[in-house]
């Protein structure tokens, strides 16, 4: 078997989709060529991608498939033979259509095949040359690409419009020193590649597809592999650090950067610039944006975690000389940092609280007013939500302040420029203006958490502002209508949802406080109407447990066990509770009588959807010893689950309604519900009824029954 490779070059690909793109045009090639019967076992693809180019090199690629045996199934033999046995015109049709005209008829055989009796014919398939077979994968990889935004682009002829992810220049399509003839995008394949725009060859033939990544590399100055690439990057970028007794910061703060400047270049080769330590007097993140977002450098790091004021450069240059690129570079951030701390200057000039009236000017949602008008509902529920906190009342006045002051550094320079340091400003603003520390603390921190695992706010002001912010956004936009459907979220719900979630269940143990009493005062604030109010706080909660009930699961709880939990009313209410209680599920299904209460549980929930109590049914007529003795029995576990449920034991509770098994399964062994007699049918229903409420207590075990 021989090795494959196909290559398209192109302009500059969009750096942030390279590595998408490189995968996926490797992975349809090989799919559409092992689909097609064109693959040896063990055959394995490659992905190259550069800025300038897409490819794959394929192993164990047959020259042709070969023919295999198929059964072609026909027409109904009622169909196709006559009376006589003898071939009707649709048969003969059917087989002339399947490459079978002339058949022998000895050769066709019956088959009941589903409520027909039809006929069938063993045939062979034609072997499929590596060109048509190529042709069809790689028609199939290009229209499957991961394309962000297509271009529309003219051929050489003038005449024919072809469209991609950016305009294509060549490709190259080899079996082993074979050129394939296949085609794409107006061009047809060849051997010839080219390397680096200014260090390598402009040409390059590639006599053999195994020799393409090697050749490229030494002839053409191009480091073809995304992931080698990278990891030379990586490696350059280590050792500078190093060299300069520096780090480069945490490794997910710069993961992404690092995977843009990989698609940047073809042959990286890693420089240290420097610029005035004066500009140090700046918040470190400022200058750490700047340079990472608009210049795509490395900042480094002192051993203490603090900015420096060197950094480090990936070039696609590499030269004994690089003084030009280094200065080239020092002079082109120096601008930009200057920008910065002019933005820093003069934003402080104008104190925070000078700058909320300016929120007038920006419109939060046309339903919903201005961020100003926002900022008067934030300080009304954060209010509310600091009186329910540890410090109570002493907190309200920070609590206050920070919501007043939480959305002021959306008007300053800085925040204009870096929309991405919302809080982070605010914070050090307000520190410059003699706020208390808590009030800037807050007024970052009420941005926290920002993504999965972010650190959550600390301190009450903080935990105030964090809630009212995501509440209000929450119940504001519900309210509206502006709820989110399938893939798109253009107001961030599902991550306000998140957010406060987090923060009510992780924040720390004494924080004990209700959902749905402050989602009620964010409605009421919101001046909703008050018929309206409960149906808008149940789809508000319906949409906070299902982001609860995925979070749980990816904690890795079982789809069974969150369900029996969220789905017992008022469940999401305390949400601090809702992990401990997941874990008593969790226990309560070791136990031995877990599974026979889940399946009673659900009979007893299935009896009384079908024969619902009667209001004001009473225990007017329970004779039978075995419903006698599970009454006498409910009346001491219902006092058992209740003491350890209310001091929080919600395993104990589990563990105390086990004690029922015996007596539930012997009342259904011995005892007709849906007696004649409509006193005693409504005495039992109401043992039942009575029955379910120390069972649910703590989860609907009933759930547990599918699983168990």
């Amino acid at each position: 078997m021989t090795t494959l490779l196909v290559e398209l070059l192109t302009e500059e690909l969009p750096p942030k989709a390279l590595a998408r793109l490189g995968e996926a045009f490797a992975q349809g090639i090989h799919g559409g060529l092992g689909k097609r019967e064109m693959l040896a076992a063990g055959s394995a693809a490659r992905a190259f991608a550069t800025p300038r180019r897409l490819a794959v090199e394929v192993t164990g690629v047959k020259a042709a498939s070969e023919p295999r045996a198929v059964e072609v199934k026909l027409v109904p033999a009622n169909v196709g033979l006559d009376a006589s046995g003898k071939p009707t015109p649709a048969l003969s049709k059917k087989l002339e259509a399947a490459g079978l005209a002339g058949l022998d008829l000895a050769k066709l055989k019956k088959r009941v095949d589903g409520k027909s009796e039809m006929l069938f014919a063993d045939s062979t398939t034609p072997a499929t040359p590596l060109a048509a077979a190529l042709q069809g994968a790689l028609d199939e990889a290009i229209a499957g690409l991961p394309i962000p935004k297509v271009m529309s682009y003219q051929l050489a002829d003038g005449v024919t419009t072809v469209q991609f992810v950016r305009p294509a220049h060549s490709l190259v399509a080899l079996h082993g020193e074979a050129v394939v003839p296949v085609k794409a995008l107006g061009l047809e394949a060849g051997r010839k590649t080219r390397g680096h725009r200014f260090q390598g060859a402009a040409h390059l033939d590639i006599a053999n597809a195994s020799e393409y990544e090697a050749r490229l590399e030494r002839d053409g100055g191009v480091m073809a592999d995304y992931g080698k690439r990278r990891a030379s990057i990586l490696k350059q970028l280590e050792s500078a650090a190093a060299a300069s007794g520096a780090s480069l910061g945490p490794a997910d703060s710069y993961a992404a950067l690092l995977d843009e400047v990989t698609a940047l270049v073809e042959m990286p080769t890693v420089y240290v610039g420097a610029f005035e330590p004066e500009f140090l007097t700046v918040p470190a993140e400022c200058l750490v944006l700047t340079m990472r977002q608009n210049q795509k450098y490395f900042p480094l790091f002192d051993s203490a975690g603090k900015l420096t004021s060197r950094f480090l450069l990936v070039s696609n240059m590499k030269l004994a000389d690089p003084s030009n690129i280094v200065l080239g570079n020092e002079r082109v951030v120096r601008p930009r940092l200057a920008d910065a701390r002019f933005f820093f200057e003069t934003d402080r000039k104008v104190r925070l609280a000078e700058r909320v009236p300016q929120l007038s000017s920006i419109v939060y949602h046309n339903k919903l007013g201005t961020q100003r008008e926002r900022i008067d509902r934030l300080v009304k529920l954060a209010m509310h939500i600091q009186e329910g906190l540890p410090r109570g009342a002493q907190g309200v006045e920070w609590a206050v302040r920070a919501a007043y002051l939480a959305k002021a550094d959306l008007v300053t320079l800085m925040v204009g420029e870096f929309p991405e340091l919302q809080g982070v400003m605010g914070r050090y603003y307000a520190e410059s203006d003699g706020e208390p520390p808590s009030v800037a603390r807050a007024i970052e921190q009420h941005y926290w958490p920002r993504f999965a695992g972010d650190a959550l706010p600390t301190g009450d002001a903080s935990i105030a502002v964090a809630l009212a912010d995501r509440i209000d956004a929450l119940v504001g936009m519900f309210s509206i209508g502006a709820i989110p459907t399938g893939d798109k979220d253009p107001f961030a719900l599902r991550r306000a949802a998140l957010g406060i979630i987090r923060i009510l269940m992780e924040s720390r143990p004494g924080l004990k406080m209700a959902l749905r009493p402050l989602l009620r005062h964010a409605a009421q604030t919101l001046k909703v109407a008050p018929d309206k109010i409960d149906a808008l706080l149940g789809d508000v909660e319906e949409f906070v447990r299902d982001r609860l009930a995925n979070l749980m699961r990816e904690r890795g709880y079982s789809a069974h066990e969150v369900a029996a939990v969220l789905e017992v009313k008022d469940a999401i209410d305390r949400l601090d509770l809702v992990p401990a209680k997941l874990e008593a599920v969790r226990e309560f299904r070791k136990l031995p009588e877990a599974e026979s209460l889940a399946a009673a549980n659900k009979r007893i929930q299935n009896i009384l959807r079908k024969s619902p109590l009667p209001a004001g049914a009473a225990y007017a007529v329970l004779a039978l010893p075995e419903e006698t003795k599970l009454q006498s029995s409910l009346v001491a576990v219902v006092a058992a689950v209740n003491e350890r449920y209310n001091a929080g034991d919600f395993k104990g509770s589990l563990t105390a309604v086990a004690r029922l098994r015996t007596d539930v399964d012997t009342f259904f062994d011995k005892v007709l519900v849906n007696a004649e007699d409509p006193a005693v049918r409504n005495s039992r229903l109401k043992l039942l009824a009575d029955l379910l409420q120390p069972m649910n207590k703590v989860a609907d075990i009933s759930k547990l029954a599918a699983e168990l």
